[in-house]
């Protein structure tokens, strides 16, 4: 018996006895005058019987019939056994129009082992920071290494960039490395996308970041001062949560769309996640900014005009006597004909692009130049090339390098 039938019990068998009037008794219990009688008149006849509720016992008529969870069961172990139980009830309804709850689908994968009850552990202490109003006020980037493709390709990195006031994924890329030219390359499809934020909170690597000298901007620090957006590195994981949590629904969720549609490669992932997944993804978990104004500002003229030098990096060189520059242990000479004077020993400025060329600039002006051969001239010994030696010279066994053309 459950706690109220055991109540029910005391106060109904002191009403029989005649210890308590029926209107206290009804009173007591919470239930009319009229369900006392009938509680009375079950327990003269069925004894403690009558207390208890009929359907104890018996199976739900809305049971799920065996036929059913048979085929449930089935899929569940040839197709969806590493999915979550959301997402496996999500396929269900769509693809096999067998509809029922996550808790349902839940159950049956703890039964059959294939989901784990998981207990969580104490976290830190972290306050919840605001988001912010407006779309395009901050955004936070990241990117994520992980077996996106399932080893049907080699391992990558998805690059993303989520909005703080929404949670909607406004651009994502899977690239080889999460290496300059790669971000440089996603920030200038950004840009051209949607625009310039207000600031990007990111990372504290050093590519990011120079956590030993802080005056010394990185190139990445450089190229947003030079754009006019802020770059806030951020002093924990937590921080920037609003980029980290996705990455758990992509490692889920994507990977396992990309399986069943044969995605294999980041061309086709990052068409995909352009024309479908992104859309389904920001209508499910996207949110309604405070304010409805987006903040972000779209490229001028003069910036699409230099946003390839912009998102480059950039290193001084000094221009050599025979007005020679070595960069990349490459060899570059500068042309006579220039659009602004050139001196020996001056400080110029190289600027190599996404796109692997170079430019070399000073004063704004861009030099005009030229590569040349920076091929090393081989060693051979003196006794290969006779007519050097004089006349009469032995050559012993220990061979004298020389260096000719």
């Amino acid at each position: 018996m459950s706690q109220k039938e055991v109540d029910r019990y005391h106060i109904v068998k002191r009403r029989v006895n005649g210890e308590i009037e029926g209107n206290d008794a009804a009173k007591l219990l919470k239930i009319s005058t009229r369900h006392l009688r009938r509680l009375v008149g079950g327990f003269k006849k069925e004894g403690v019987k009558a207390l208890i509720h009929k359907n104890r016992g018996r199976e739900s008529n809305f049971k799920m019939p065996k036929e059913t969870k048979k085929e449930i069961t089935r899929l569940l172990h040839e197709i969806y056994s590493d999915f979550k139980p959301g997402h496996a009830c999500e396929k269900l309804e769509k693809v096999h129009d067998i509809s029922y709850c996550s808790e349902t689908i839940r159950q049956i994968m703890i039964e059959e082992g294939l989901w784990r009850v998981r207990t969580r552990k104490k976290d830190k202490y972290h306050s919840k920071r605001p988001p912010k109003e407006y779309f395009g006020e901050m955004i936070q980037f990241d990117g994520s290494y992980h077996d996106w493709f399932e080893g049907r390709e080699e391992r990558c990195c998805l690059l993303a960039a989520v909005d703080d006031s929404t949670s909607i994924i406004v651009h994502a890329k899977f690239v080889r490395n999460e290496n300059l030219e790669d971000i440089f390359s996603f920030f200038k499809e950004y840009f051209l996308l949607k625009g310039k934020p207000r600031s990007i909170y990111l990372d504290r690597l050093m590519m990011y970041y120079n956590n030993l000298v802080e005056e010394n901007l990185t190139q990445f620090q450089r190229a947003m001062k030079e754009l006019g957006i802020e770059a806030i590195p951020a002093k924990s994981a937590e921080a920037k949560g609003r980029v980290e949590r996705p990455f758990l629904t992509l490692q889920d969720r994507l990977i396992k769309e990309m399986r069943l549609k044969e995605i294999s490669n980041k061309n086709s992932g990052n068409k995909y996640l352009k024309e479908e997944f992104l859309l389904w993804y920001n209508r499910r978990y996207g949110k309604a900014p405070v304010k409805k104004v987006d903040l972000h500002q779209k490229l001028t003229k003069e910036e699409k005009k230099s946003l390839m030098g912009i998102l480059s990096k950039k290193e001084e060189r000094v221009v050599h006597n025979d007005f020679v520059i070595y960069y990349d242990k490459r060899l570059f000479q500068l042309l006579k004909k220039q659009p602004v004077t050139v001196r020996k020993k001056e400080k110029i400025l190289v600027e190599k692009r996404m796109n692997g060329s170079i430019c070399f600039k000073l004063k704004e002006k861009y030099l005009n130049y030229k590569e040349i051969s920076s091929k090393k001239r081989e060693k051979i010994s003196l006794s290969e090339i006779p007519w050097i030696l004089p006349a009469n010279t032995k050559v012993e066994n220990k061979k004298v390098e020389a260096s000719i053309n």
